[in-house]
């Protein structure tokens, strides 16, 4: 899939590209919701802390309202054999470079009918603070992205912002979950409703938002992650809603290293 001059021209300027073209064809989609919709009903990654409910307490026994398994490709390797990573792959490398490839990075699931919001956030508000990024987010849906069950928000030009001030979701620690504390940042923001197999790119800063699964239809979405190696970032700073977490998911991570 080549780009044109204007879309390469557009993600660099707003800091998010959406691609209505399909990626990949039908017969691969369905064999990827088969594959996707086997590892949320066995929560794969569970016990290793990679499974658990990004927008809630995450409690055993409690529906998770926005489940998510971080990586995978590690409990369904079949899915690095798609012919969708290929065109993916090459789209990034018209973005960042030769250097640039794509991998798996997390799968998101929102339920039919309480499917609960992303809400507005930057994705290195997630990451090491140390560090210094190039990076973007592929984000494709298994199925139709409508404003109804949950497609993505833009805010154009946020990818030049500085990490702003997150906090866990609704300020409870024990919300793995992050959400952008001053919402008058936001303006303008632009929906990206998509196909299946269509793909929006987006910076590691660009703020960005999913509404709530108000449709019939459960809202599956995979996440592959693209760009350069990081660097030291020049100085010192923390991402304190980091670090004030204290969630079940990490106590399952730190129980499954021993």
């Amino acid at each position: 899939m080549q780009l044109t001059v204007e879309q390469i021209r557009f993600f660099h300027l707003n800091g998010f590209l959406s691609i209505t073209t399909p990626v990949t064809d039908d017969a691969e989609l369905a064999w990827m919701r088969e594959v996707y919709d086997r590892m949320f009903a066995e929560r794969a990654g569970r016990e290793s802390g990679d499974q658990f409910d990004l927008a809630g307490s995450d409690e055993e026994g409690k529906e998770a309202s926005l489940p998510q398994i971080l990586n995978p490709a590690k409990y369904a390797p079949e899915l690095t054999e798609g012919k969708y990573l290929g065109v993916i792959a090459e789209i990034a490398k018209q973005l960042f470079g030769p250097e640039a490839g794509a991998g798996i990075a997390h799968a998101i699931f929102k339920p039919a009918g309480m499917g609960a919001p992303t809400p507005w956030h930057q994705d290195e508000a997630y990451w090491d603070p140390s560090q210094q990024y190039q990076n973007a987010s592929i984000w494709m849906p298994l199925q139709e992205a409508s404003i109804e069950n949950g497609c993505l928000w833009f805010m154009p030009g946020s990818h030049e912002w500085e990490v702003t001030e997150h906090r866990p979701i609704g300020g409870d620690v024990r919300v793995h979950g992050l959400e952008i504390v001053n919402l008058d940042l936001v303006k303008d923001a632009v929906a990206c409703p998509l196909p299946a197999g269509g793909i929006t790119i987006h910076r590691n800063r660009t703020a960005h938002y999913a509404g709530a699964n108000t449709s019939s239809v459960p809202r599956r979405a995979l996440i592959l992650g693209t760009g350069l190696a990081s660097h030291p970032y020049p100085g010192h700073r923390s991402f304190p809603w980091n670090e004030i977490k204290h969630t079940a998911r990490d106590e399952r991570a730190k129980a499954a290293a021993g």
